[in-house]
Formats: structure tokens, sequence, C-alpha cells
């Protein structure tokens, strides 16, 4: 006797998967700049799928949108869970940092750059000051496009307050996070400059490369050695990436990968992820310094 597999609103299973699993990407996008962290973006989608398989589905005329509302609602909820451990966070919190390739389903480099931008560690950063509903306004509106109509329906408010809400974010944004266009390859040439300069102490062409107002983060959580403040100053920063790359790993591996829109450092140690460092730049000058050593945060840059 075959074996029905089909569920109570008449769709086939199968069917059922395979229309999530065209909409996971998207999902898991929206996730994470809502919430800056891999696993939280995975359970907020494995969610989002529990109530999919089990919605009545033969009421939903566009499964993307029901998708889509049920993640940023579920993304809303956890934030708002999580933002009361960040405050408890051992030294400054930096975004999990995750392997970027959009691959050949964005294949137009103005969309690419939109896609960048919008998961960059500057960026997230900066959406940590936001409100959850003022986050989730300028992800589904600057990230992916949505019309304000959608986005209304999606956090069940009017498209004047939504309107509103993105008005209000995208100005906390652009002044936490002045905008400017760098050129990719430059960006990677600076990098790889850097990195050189670094690894070899050499002193003055770090002085060479990094901003009179550079800025350094270091994110731990207490669970490895990093700066506990912001540092500023090329000076001082200059001369303390000096000190701890004169004393490298006796195992150490270097890696140069795509995170979060740009160039990144791994460093492998013992073939353990140990730091993960990028930098951003502007007007050809290093502005700021990112170095995540929060092993928990770099699991899933596993090789």
């Amino acid at each position: 006797m075959a074996t029905d597999t089909r569920t109570h609103s008449g769709t086939d299973a199968d069917d059922v998967t395979g229309i999530f699993e065209t909409h996971r990407a998207v999902l898991t996008g929206v996730a994470y700049r809502m919430l800056g962290r891999v696993a939280d973006a995975e359970d907020v989608v494995q969610d989002a799928w529990l109530r999919w398989s089990a919605a009545d589905r033969s009421g939903i005329r566009e499964p993307r949108a029901f998708l889509i509302r049920v993640t940023t609602r579920l993304a809303i909820d956890r934030l708002r869970q999580v933002q009361a451990r960040r405050e408890a966070y051992v030294g400054p919190w930096l975004p999990e940092p995750v392997v970027t390739d959009f691959g050949p389903a964005v294949p137009d480099t103005a969309e690419r750059a939109v896609l960048a931008d919008s998961v960059s560690l500057a960026v997230l950063v900066v959406l940590e000051s936001l409100s959850p509903l003022e986050r989730a306004v300028f992800v589904l509106r600057e990230a992916f496009g949505f019309p304000y109509a959608e986005i209304a329906a999606t956090l069940d408010r009017s498209e004047a307050a939504v309107r509103q809400l993105a008005g209000r974010a995208r100005r906390h944004v652009d002044e936490g996070r002045p905008r400017y266009d760098v050129d990719p390859a430059e960006r990677r040439d600076l990098t790889e400059r850097f990195l050189a300069a670094a690894a070899g102490g050499d002193l003055d062409g770090l002085l060479a490369l990094l901003a009179p107002d550079v800025r350094l983060v270091g994110d731990s959580g207490g669970k490895a050695k990093a700066p506990l403040r912001v540092m500023d100053s090329a000076d001082k920063i200059g001369r303390f990436l000096c000190a701890v790359a004169g004393a490298p790993a006796a195992h150490a591996e270097l890696r140069v990968l795509e995170v979060n829109g740009g160039p990144a450092l791994l460093v492998l140690d013992g073939g353990k992820p140990d730091s993960l460092v990028q930098v951003d730049v502007a007007d050809g000058r290093i502005r700021c310094i990112y170095i995540v050593r929060n092993p928990d945060k770099l699991s899933s840059l596993v090789p």
C-alpha cells in the first residue's frame, strides 16, 4: 500500500520542503543581518521552517512573503532576548563573521555592492544601536529592497509608520558609519600591504597606511587576549600591532578570504581558527581595524 505524503493542506511534502529551500538563502540573510550571529540566525530559520511545515498553506498565496514575515518576526523576538546578553559581554562586541559568496544568483555588480555593504561589520555594529523594529525595517528595505507596503504588512504596522522608522534608521546608520565608496581592488591592496607591514613589524610602513584617527576594535568576549577597550590613534595602534604580530604562534597559518563582503585575514593555529582581522578603508587610508578572537565566533570559519 502506497504511503500518502500529502499534508493536511493538500500539498505534497516534497513540495513543502522544496518551496522552503528555495527561499532559505534570503531567510538566512534577513535573520543574520537582524541578529549578527550565525547560530541565532540558523535557529530562527529552523523555527520558521517549523511554522511553515505546520501551517495551513491552502490560504497562502505568496510563500516567500509568508516566510519572510515569519522569519522577521521571530528575529525581532530573538533580538530582544539576546540584547540583554550583549549588555554583559566582556569588552567590545562584534558580529560573528561569515564567509560571503553571493554566487551567480547575484550577478549584478550594484546589487552585490548593496548586499556586501549591508552585511559589513561596520554596518552591523551600527545596527546594534537601533531598536528591533528599526533594524527590521532597515534590513528589509536597504538590504533586500522590499516595498514599504510589504514591510508594513510584515511588521503589522502602517506604511506611514514604516517610512518613519526607515528614515530614522537610515539617519542613525549614516551618523554612525559615514558612507564612502571604496574600490574593492583598492581595499584588497591596502589589506595586503597592511598585513605585510604588521607581520614584518614595519612600524613606518603601518603608519603610512593608517589614518590619524584610525580605530581598532577587538572582540574576545573575555575568552582570548584582545584589547578590552576600543583603541585609537595611529601611533598607539601601530606599535600594538607590531608587538603582537612579532610573536606569532609556532604553528600559525594565514589565509585570506572574503568575509562580510570584504577581504580578511584568518589566522589558524594548529588548524583551528585563532583570529580574524579585517580593515575598513577610505581615501586611501585604513580607518578601522576589526580583530575577532572569541573562539565561539570563529567556529563557522573552520576550513
